[in-house]
Parts: C-alpha cells; structure tokens; sequence
C-alpha cells in the first residue's frame, strides 16, 4: 500500500520540532515535499488517517500541571531585580548576560552561573529560581548568560551537538569566557565559582563542569542530563526518553555534583540524575564516604528522598534529590517564572548550601 512521504516523515518532523530544531524541521519538510516517489510502508506503520499537523503539534506532550508558566512582567534587562545586562564578544561571536552583584557585601565573593532551559530567557529564569534572593542572603554573585534564538530556535543550549560538548570550542567556550570576564571585572572568589542548570541548561552545566573543571567547584544539574549523553539528534531524544546509548564524560578530578528531578518528568526521564551519579561512582574520591538515605517533605507538602554522599567532615560531595510527584519544573521556583513548582523543596537554596561547603585548593 502506499503513502505519501509527508506522512511516512511526520514522527521525524515532530521530533526535530520538540527538539526546537526548527531549521532542521524545515529543511526536511522541504526536501519531502520535493519528492516525486511515492514509498512503500508496512500496513503496520501506515498512519490510520491522514496526519493533521496542527493537531499532532497540539497533541505534543505539556509539562505537568504543577508547572507554572510565569507571566513575565517586567524590564526585560533584568533591571527590577537589581541586574545589569552586558555583552560578552569574542571571536566566535557574542553572547548576553545579566549580572546580579549584592550590594553592600564585602568581597571577594563566590559567583554561581545560571543557565536556563529551552524557550526561556535569563530574565525569566532569575525570576523563576528567585536566585538573586539567595544571592541577597547568601552573598553570591549571580550571573544568567542568556542563548540566542539565532543559535537554537527554541533558545536551547546546543546539549547534543559534538562541536558543543568540548573545552575550548562552541558554547563552552562562550559560557567559559563570560565566566572569567566576571571574575576578571567583579570581586570574586576564584575558589568559589559555581554552575547550575535547568533542562538543556543543565545538560550544558554538566558539560562545563566535565570540560572546565579547573575553572568550576561544583555544579546543579535540574532536570537535566549527563555530559556526553547524546552526539546528535536522534541519541538525543532517546537520552531525554531515558535511554542513554552514548558513553557519558565525566570531570577529572571529581566535580561535586547536586540534582534535583520530579519522578513524573515527561520530558527528561528521571532516569537521567540517576545516571549522573552512577557515572560519578566509580570516581576514587566517593569510594569511602557514607551514603545517607532522607526522605522529607517541603513546607508546601511536596515529599521528595534525598540521597548523599558524605564524607568524614560530614560535608556531601553528591546529593540526588528525587521530587515525588513533580514533572519538568525547577523545585521551589517562584511562580513570576516559567517552568516552576512551588510546592517543591527550595532547589536554589539548597543548590547553595550544597555549592558553599566547597572550595577549591589554588
């Protein structure tokens, strides 16, 4: 029986879609629409009806209900929340950043970049995790370096692309550089700089901290995946789905690591945090250190186990927080933000907590 290219490419096409691979989408809608043979198609592959389009991309899967979509209200360039926007040029081109610098604290001070997730900007992602509060209380410098759409049409970090993954090449490179311009401009601790993601964004933390593990101290990986999870597309959504085929890379030395993720993530299976800590396992540096088992429940109700790795001087050198119930949404957020859950134990404040029992030796 036969059927018309478009329908045999649809599951592609929507798949580069949810991807934010727009151009790539496009280009093989394209190239299909070109075709001039029809193809021959299993009866047991055969679409039972012709695909809508616009009912397929409506039918795609939706973050829980617990997610917030914050209303974005606001200065864009951070300004009501006590951030500067600048520029970071380089040879490879230029990428924004907002900068939140406490006042009134004496320096030098640790400094925590943030990366958000895909369709969100660093204006919404500083609103969501309410970073800059801890920042305030904790005395942190925050930076939100801030992808352009040009570079990805869902505004994702390039996660899953192999000139994307390495020291000195693509985003890296970029994340790395507004990194040492802040420390090269601000008051910073150079013992103290952290990194910490939501989604691709942390995906792109895990791959900082493989690649710079000289510059970072620890990383907050959220909902996010292991570096080196996927070379390309299509291992990429198989990672996201929980089944990882790629080998992952991990820092050397060891990089303390923190993640949180819901157990009803829809869209990085949970399986992905379990994986980062069982690539972290065969480092030398955990083989001695107690593991704790907690199991709590935030203020709002929301239950969640938290699993550690402490050493003799009772600080964790990893910490898995698994969120019972939650989906794809920054535990603790403030609903001014996108992709939040309230109702969770405060991922931030506890990224904090986690990142300052930790310095590097220089």
């Amino acid at each position: 029986m036969m059927i018309h290219p478009m329908n045999a490419q649809m599951k592609h096409i929507l798949a580069l879609t949810r991807a934010g691979s727009l151009s790539d989408a496009t280009a093989l809608i394209q190239r299909t629409l070109s075709a001039t043979n029809f193809v021959k198609a299993e009866p047991s592959l055969m679409p039972a009806r012709p695909v809508d389009l616009r009912k397929e991309m409506s039918a795609l899967p939706k973050s829980q209900a617990i997610v917030r979509k914050g209303k974005r209200n606001g200065p864009r360039d951070g300004a009501a929340q006590g951030m500067k926007r600048h520029c970071y040029d380089a040879a490879r081109g230029s990428l924004d950043y907002l900068l939140y610098v406490p006042a009134q604290v004496d320096g030098p001070l640790p400094l925590v970049i943030m990366l958000h997730g895909c369709t969100q900007s660093a204006d919404d992602f500083a609103r969501g995790t309410h970073m800059n509060e801890i920042g305030k209380e904790f005395g942190l410098i925050v930076a939100y370096p801030e992808q352009r759409q040009s570079a990805n049409a869902q505004k994702c970090w390039n996660w899953f692309r192999p000139g994307d993954q390495k020291k000195g090449a693509g985003e890296p490179e970029m994340i790395a550089g507004i990194t040492r311009e802040i420390m090269a401009n601000c008051d910073v601790d150079s013992s103290r700089v952290y990194i910490a993601g939501l989604s691709a964004g942390g995906a792109a933390a895990a791959i900082m901290a493989a690649s710079y593990p000289e510059l970072y101290t620890a990383v907050g990986i959220h909902s996010g995946l292991a570096c080196g999870s996927a070379r390309d597309l299509p291992s990429a959504l198989a990672a996201m789905r929980g089944q990882r085929k790629s080998r992952p890379v991990s820092a050397s030395p060891y990089i303390p690591v923190i993640t949180f993720h819901g157990d009803r993530d829809s869209t990085v299976h949970p399986a992905n945090s379990e994986q980062i800590h069982a690539d972290c396992a065969s480092s030398p540096d955990l083989a001695s250190l107690e593991r704790r088992v907690e199991q709590g429940v935030s203020s709002a109700g929301r239950r969640y186990r938290k699993t550690s790795l402490v050493n003799s001087d009772c600080r964790s050198l990893a910490e898995n927080w698994e969120i019972v119930g939650a989906g794809h949404a920054w535990s603790g957020g403030s609903p001014a933000g996108s992709y939040t859950d309230a109702s969770g134990p405060d991922a931030s404040r506890e990224m904090a907590r986690f990142f300052l029992q930790h310095r590097k030796c220089r």
